[in-house]
């Protein structure tokens, strides 16, 4: 891994010789500013050019008659609570040929009871049994050698999806044979905390503006691992999903893009699901993704320079220059500190890492326009959702430093870990439930 390392050292190098403090700083503070007017331009035009002219989630889209099987797939572990409300959701989709494949994973709660007795009352639905807990991957992996349909919906065994969510990711499969996978648009259900309440405005106003932006730049960074879609041709010429990857939604969304297949966002792909309502437990879900985005692009970063994969240039820049931005914050603060007690070269000297005033209140308003375009744009899926702005102004204090603290701690994890080693689940925080999907 020394050439990972021996490049960005000498760009600091670079950086320190010609006045380091001043240029972190300025990284510092420009780069967010600049990436959320690059989103909100991008979200922007997604709405304008395409989300608008279609009907809601509550539509359903032009198929053809009759429409081809899709297999949704329902990898679980311990989720006997949650896989009942799962599957009865599936069974109700507005899409009359589907069939329901559940995959154990080895798990200890009662689920491979459960499922079993759901299938008396779902005939669609079989259950695949794993001994031992080998990972959502190889349960994907499974689930997709016994399905029989061409497209592939895969959820998690907590989601619960709109009755339309089916139609409408595998729509853009059906219509354009070059998009390999269809990304869907989650919503938090658990909101009875403030952490919670927190995730509501953060999915809606950031990581959905996100999504729209990168899909009109041209590739997309990952499909959502708990409600996404699939064409098995793709998959198959992608490998599948990696067995050692922590995230293995991101390694395969870079797998399909590397073998040029596209990746679409649907936003009126609605499903409903839990996140975590603890700080342990949202700590361990972000250093999950943290690590995952490094391992994938340690894995493929060699792949990507090179003329034919072009469009995947804009989507790697933008994840060096947040990873470095994440360093340069940390090395920011190391200044500043060690400047309290030791007088610093004039290149290095942090006098404060607060901005001056006008800055500040630029990228205080800028931040507080970015949630409003997006909770306008995101209003259409759930009502009152405008509501949630009020505790988005929280993000800063508590998501936005998690994500830099999983970020410094993810990234060298990433770097330093020995390959080969099987990625297999843990159960992770479900948060409290205080909010029921509509019907």
């Amino acid at each position: 891994m020394s050439e990972h390392i021996l490049g960005p050292l000498t760009i600091l190098l670079v950086i320190y010789s010609a006045n380091a403090s001043n240029v972190l700083l300025e990284f510092v503070f420009f780069y967010p500013l600049f990436m959320s007017w690059i989103w909100m331009a991008g979200g922007a035009y997604f709405y304008f050019h395409w989300e608008r002219r279609h009907g809601g989630p509550d539509s359903l889209p032009d198929l053809p008659s009759p429409p081809p099987l899709v297999s949704v797939l329902v990898p679980c572990f311990n989720e006997g609570e949650n896989v009942a409300e799962t599957i009865a959701g599936v069974a109700a989709q507005h899409y009359p040929n589907l069939e329901i494949i559940a995959i154990d994973d080895g798990s200890s709660d009662g689920t491979g009871a459960a499922l079993d007795r759901l299938t008396a009352r779902y005939p669609q639905l079989r259950v695949v049994h794993h001994a031992t807990n080998q990972g959502k991957a190889m349960g994907l992996r499974m689930g997709a050698l016994v399905a029989r349909g061409e497209y592939l919906v895969c959820i998690d065994g907590d989601a619960v999806l709109h009755p339309n969510a089916t139609a409408h990711l595998v729509a853009p499969l059906i219509r354009w044979p070059r998009v390999g996978a269809v990304t869907g648009n989650p919503r938090i259900r658990t909101r009875s905390t403030l952490l919670g309440r927190i995730q509501v405005g953060e999915f809606s106003s950031i990581i959905g503006l996100i999504k729209r932006a990168q899909r009109v730049y041209g590739n997309v960074f990952t499909v959502s691992g708990v409600i996404a879609s699939f064409r098995r041709a793709a998959l198959q010429q992608a490998g599948y999903w990696s067995l050692d990857m922590v995230t293995e939604d991101i390694d395969v969304s870079w797998a399909l893009q590397l073998n040029h297949w596209s990746i679409q966002y649907e936003p009126n792909a609605i499903a409903w699901i839990l996140m975590p309502e603890t700080f342990k437990g949202l700590w361990r879900q972000r250093l999950r993704w943290a690590q995952g985005g490094a391992e994938v692009f340690l894995k493929h970063v060699r792949q990507i320079w090179t003329w034919r994969r072009r469009r995947m240039w804009m989507l790697i820049s933008e994840y060096i220059f947040s990873v470095a931005w994440a360093f340069a914050f940390l090395f920011s603060l190391v200044l500043w500190a060690v400047g309290k007690f030791v007088a610093l070269p004039e290149g290095l000297n942090v006098p404060t890492i607060v901005p001056p005033a006008f800055w500040g209140l630029l990228l205080a308003t800028t931040c507080l326009f970015q949630f409003a375009v997006a909770l306008a744009i995101e209003s259409r899926y759930e009502r009152r959702l405008l509501r949630s702005i009020y505790w988005i102004i929280w993000y800063p204090m508590a998501f936005w430093l998690i994500s830099l603290a999983t970020t410094l701690v993810g990234f060298p994890r990433a770097l330093f870990k020995r390959g080969g080693k099987r990625a297999v689940w843990t159960s992770p925080d479900r948060g409290f439930r205080s909010f029921s999907p509509p019907t």
